[in-house]
């Protein structure tokens, strides 16, 4: 059965270098997906054979039936729309930047933005709580205050599928929470289809409908995330004792490393 996002056995990497293999997923429109798994398991290859960034060596991908490597890259930002990890730091202000989003959508010879444009650039500013650093450079703002800025520049390309390279890595917990809820929102508000890489598991679990685990350039598992974060799993592919609980509230896991002192002393 297909879905709105559909990975087809691709296979894509680094020439003489590191490769991920035979990756198969579905993901629903609406879905809200992570991916997982230890440095160097292939979550970046992976991110950026979605992206485009690398290209495909085999299988292929489809979004909305479509498939993406027969699509020119102003329509892919029209369909995608991508937050790296490190948010932009530069000399441009934040309501400038914002704007960027509206590029695929500029026509021949329009050297200026139109008055939807901007409105449509307020809006997810505001959306965002950014609106009010619209006079601000990018390279004033905190690392919380930039991830939200790229989030409003990514949501004015009015993307279906939203794709985020740990977003939440160098973020405090309170912007980490602020962040997820946010991406939350807009993924059951826009019905937008979420995917993005996560270290944290517990944050994993707490926020995703749907998880792929990695390990050494292949799927290990993939599906709910009490069917993929279990102790098992997790020790695996980690090689780190943990222990998994239920969040007496949410109901998902929650994982708890235990120190080797503990280990050692049990």
């Amino acid at each position: 059965m297909s879905g709105f996002l559909d990975i087809q056995n691709i296979s894509c990497g680094y020439s003489g270098g590191f490769r991920i293999r035979n990756i198969n997923f579905s993901l629903a429109e609406g879905a809200f997906a992570g991916i997982i798994g230890p440095n160097g398991s292939g979550k970046t290859t992976l991110f950026k054979g979605v992206t485009g960034s690398l290209p495909l060596l085999e299988g292929r991908m489809l979004l909305g039936g479509e498939d993406l490597s027969s699509l020119t890259f102003r329509e892919k930002a029209k369909k995608m729309a991508v937050v790296s990890q490190f948010a932009e730091i530069a000399d441009i202000r934040v309501e400038d930047y914002v704007l960027m989003g509206r590029l695929p959508y500029r026509k021949r010879f329009q050297f200026f933005d139109r008055k939807d444009d901007i409105e449509m650039a307020h809006h997810y500013m505001r959306l965002t709580h950014t609106y009010s650093l619209r006079d601000k450079l990018i390279s004033e703002l905190s690392g919380g205050e930039r991830q939200m800025a790229s989030i409003a520049a990514a949501l004015s390309q009015q993307p279906r599928l939203l794709l985020l390279d740990e977003p939440t890595a160098h973020l405090d917990i309170t912007h980490q929470v602020r962040f997820m809820n946010l991406i939350q929102r807009l993924n059951e508000e826009l019905r937008l289809t979420v995917m993005m890489i996560v270290h944290d598991l517990s944050l994993a679990a707490e926020y995703c409908d749907f998880l792929l685990m990695m390990k050494e350039g292949q799927t290990f598992c993939q599906g709910e995330p009490d069917k993929v974060l279990t102790y098992e799993n997790i020790e695996q592919v980690y090689d780190t004792v943990v222990v998994v609980k239920t969040n007496p509230v949410s109901g998902k896991p929650v994982v708890f490393p235990i120190s080797e002192r503990r280990l050692r002393d049990a």
